[in-house]
């Protein structure tokens, strides 16, 4: 459904925000270690996420990945979908056809426009908070 860059993305910044949570900034190794990810591509998916103001970056000794906890709880999946994958996910034909409406609809067209808004509905109010707070507790995991 999401681009692999979408999926190590969204894992990153649950990661991230839950050790902002708790006041650690985090460096790029433990971040992909702990969403089983590239190193290399997890950092180019983190900076294109700094550059669209989802993530916030420090150098030094002392640095690391954070986000504020304000910005925590304002984040919702929707924003880092459309930062990585754009609004493609949203148009566009389920089967692939470059042309496909509800005038000239493929086979799949009208359950299909029904998931996307759903997808989107559920994606624009999920916040990384919530995220966050389930892989805190415990209730969910980033790996197995």
């Amino acid at each position: 459904m999401f681009s692999k860059s979408c999926e190590y993305g969204i894992k990153a910044i649950i990661y991230i925000a839950t050790r902002s949570l708790e006041g650690e900034r985090v460096k790029i190794g433990e971040v992909s270690k702990g969403i089983n990810a590239p190193e290399a591509f997890t950092a180019k998916i983190l900076t294109s996420l700094i550059k669209k103001e989802i993530l916030e970056s420090r150098k030094g000794p002392y640095g690391g990945f954070i986000i504020s906890i304000k910005r925590i709880a304002e984040i919702k999946v929707s924003e880092i979908v459309s930062a990585i994958d754009g609004e493609d996910m949203y148009k566009g034909c389920g089967l692939g056809l470059e042309e496909c409406n509800s005038s000239q609809p493929c086979p799949m067209h009208d359950k299909f426009v029904k998931i996307r808004e759903e997808l989107r509905e559920m994606l624009e109010s999920t916040t990384i908070l919530e995220l966050a707070t389930g892989l805190k507790s415990g209730k969910t995991l980033l790996i197995r």
